[in-house]
């Protein structure tokens, strides 16, 4: 009686015989699964739905007259200081999402069955991004609608367009970090668990919700090397107005760090996971 096939042996590690084309065609196929996946359980959007609306409401209405006092405009200024900080930290949140994803493929078998057909291990992973990042953009369309609601003035599209890029090559990057996570981690409670702990301090020790002057000098020194604080001030400046370069250069400069460190991880613990 034959022996199950091992994962190093099936057709799905045969990347380097797939020509590019192939590659394209089956992650095509596989971004198409997972948005009918998504089809199926439309719940699974409820956060790209639902955490853009709440957190706008929260820190325009709750916070964002004391904010804005602090910075000179009011409630109004507030809003034109923190939707694009929002911006950029949606993409950051959503980015979790590919982790759990992956993980539950992974229970649930799916991954079996990916690994007995004839299609490279790369369109399994950029599949999962390439549906995380409509799940952004969706989340981002969300978030604009209802910053208009409160009083945000779009005054700069390309601005605009360009910071949902600059969000997305981050969140882009973060998916590594996550993808290994999903990997490595039991089950999708530990992913969200372990992602909390990464994403909190980042998003909290940032300028994503308040400017990090008056705080003390051990955080603003976190602050200043945070990679979203640098992603939410060059958003402030492309939207808004403001300075740019420098912000926008850091935080391609961290997307593509991060990338080189995670995704030669995340792909090894890929290939090897049994």
């Amino acid at each position: 009686m034959s022996s199950r096939p091992s994962p190093t042996t099936t057709p799905l590690t045969a990347d380097a015989r797939i020509p590019l084309r192939g590659h394209l065609r089956h992650t095509g196929a596989l971004i198409r699964r997972n948005l009918l996946w998504i089809r199926q359980d439309p719940e699974s959007m409820f956060d790209a739905l639902l955490m853009p609306v709440v957190f706008t409401l929260l820190f325009v209405y709750v916070f964002g007259g004391s904010i804005g006092q602090a910075l000179g405009g009011g409630q109004d200024g507030y809003v034109q200081y923190v939707i694009p900080g929002m911006l950029a930290m949606t993409s950051m949140t959503l980015s979790q999402g590919v982790g759990t994803g992956f993980n539950q493929d992974f229970n649930s078998g799916v991954m079996d069955r990916f690994r007995a057909l004839p299609i490279g291990r790369g369109s399994v992973l950029f599949a999962k991004i390439g549906v995380e990042l409509a799940r952004m953009l969706f989340a981002t369309t969300v978030l604009m609608i209802v910053a208009v609601a409160v009083g945000f003035r779009i005054t700069n599209w390309p601005g605009l367009f360009a910071t949902v890029g600059l969000s997305a090559a981050f969140a882009s990057a973060i998916m590594w970090v996550f993808i290994t996570l999903g990997v490595v981690m039991k089950n999708a409670q530990s992913v969200q668990a372990m992602g909390f702990l990464v994403l909190f301090p980042l998003q909290f020790g940032s300028s994503i919700f308040a400017p990090t002057d008056s705080m003390p000098s051990w955080l603003r020194t976190f602050t200043d090397y945070n990679p979203l604080s640098s992603l939410a001030d060059a958003a402030r400046g492309l939207m808004v107005g403001g300075p740019v370069a420098h912000d926008l250069w850091v935080t391609l400069a961290w997307s593509v760090l991060i990338t080189a460190v995670m995704a030669p991880v995340a792909i090894h613990k890929f290939r090897t996971k049994s």
